[in-house]
């Protein structure tokens, strides 16, 4: 019979040489992290295990771009290191093949930071689009006290509350924070097609991103953007209402026009508590000269300011890490133009953003900002990635409906 200590001499051995085979290096901790410095996995009773909770299958290599969500443990990318180059997107047939079992999905991906009474239209033809079949709605996971001012748990909290004829299918889930992460699943759950709904203003983007990467992270047989139809910011009820507005109201403590705002099951304390938890993240200074300026929150508003703020060199300068807010991918400025800028993911994807759609990110020590900022969704998984043994997952179903 094999002593303990040879048994644990042996299987630390094979967490070992699994993550050798991946790349990984270990923190000294029971941790494993990739070249970028980025916590992926630990070991758990001798057998390397990934953040999602799934051991390496033979074969794979879950750290190659598109593998990761294949593996459920996509995250934000890591911003590259100075000089670095992006990682190639891997070939059509690298891929592991996926038997298409399923026939169409509907999806939906946004920041519905804060929900708004525009957005139960949007989920509404998401619904009616789906003619009865399956969909799902992935709010992003984008966090900041300005733009984004609602974590993203507490984000989807609140819609089921807001669109409870939706609330089944409105998903957090940790390991999709973009719109390819969200592609990438529907691959692996076997659907052949995908209808993608989006408000018309970003009907192009999408359009070109989602089929760009058609054959090299996903095989779909046909991907086909929907727009969820026009909407004037001017006008008044739903088609005039907008996150914006709302993160402008309450930035002016007008709770009366924020309620406005809300679906109409925003009854009894959910109006104030989404009002309360937006203004709580912008702070309570009306915006005047000596409280937040109005470009930062609401650009929409303000695109003059934002744009003078960007030629200034102030802001989305070439090599910042910034985050589209549209699709949630997150990478490097290469070039900037008038109004917009060219960035490029650390896996190599690269797209194109107007100003008005980004949020600028910092790095400390090689982590994003918003994972360090304490109370929020991101800090909680950061440090849960730090914990050996710990399972990186969300208490969402724990929290008081």
């Amino acid at each position: 019979m094999k002593s303990f200590a040879t048994f644990i001499s042996e299987s630390v051995s094979n967490a070992a040489k699994q993550a050798k085979k991946l790349g990984l290096k270990g923190d000294g901790h029971g941790s494993w992290v990739d070249p970028n410095g980025r916590i992926v996995g630990r070991t758990v009773e001798g057998e390397l295990v990934f953040n999602s909770g799934r051991k390496p299958s033979a074969g794979s290599d879950p750290l190659n771009p598109g593998a990761a969500a294949r593996q459920a443990v996509s995250e934000v990318p890591p911003p590259s290191q100075a000089g670095s180059t992006p990682q190639e997107l891997p070939s059509p047939e690298e891929q592991e093949p996926v038997e298409k079992t399923r026939g169409t999905l509907t999806l939906g991906f946004g920041r519905f930071n804060p929900p708004t009474a525009g957005h139960e239209k949007l989920l509404d033809t998401i619904k009616d689009t789906s003619e009865g079949g399956a969909y799902t709605v992935y709010p992003s996971h984008s966090q900041d006290n300005e733009k984004n001012p609602i974590g993203a748990e507490d984000k989807v909290l609140f819609m089921k509350k807001l669109f409870p004829a939706h609330s089944s299918n409105i998903v957090y889930d940790q390991s999709i924070r973009t719109i390819i992460d969200a592609l990438t699943h529907a691959d692996v759950q076997g659907y052949q097609t995908i209808n993608l709904v989006v408000g018309s203003d970003r009907q192009k983007e999408f359009e070109g991103l989602a089929n760009k990467y058609n054959g090299q992270l996903y095989n779909f047989d046909a991907i086909n953007v929907i727009s969820a139809g026009d909407r004037d910011p001017d006008a008044e009820g739903v088609e005039g209402m907008s996150a914006s507005k709302l993160r402008a109201l309450a930035a002016d403590g007008d709770f009366d026009s924020f309620k406005k705002g809300l679906p109409k099951a925003a009854k009894g304390t959910v109006a104030q508590e989404l009002f309360n938890t937006v203004q709580k993240s912008i702070g309570k200074k009306a915006m005047t000269k000596e409280g937040i300026e109005l470009w930062r929150i609401a650009p929409k508003f303000d695109f003059k300011g934002l744009r003078e703020q960007f030629i200034a060199g102030n802001i989305f300068n070439i090599g910042s890490l910034v985050e589209n807010l549209n699709t949630g991918l997150m990478g490097r400025i290469l070039r900037k133009g008038t109004n917009y800028v060219i960035a490029v993911t650390n896996e190599g994807i690269m797209f194109k953003s107007w100003i008005n759609d980004l949020t600028e990110a910092k790095v400390i020590s090689g982590v994003v900002s918003s994972k360090r900022e304490v109370g929020t969704d991101s800090y909680r998984e950061y440090v849960q990635q730090l914990t050996p043994m710990e399972k990186v997952r969300s208490f969402i179903n724990n929290k008081r409906k």
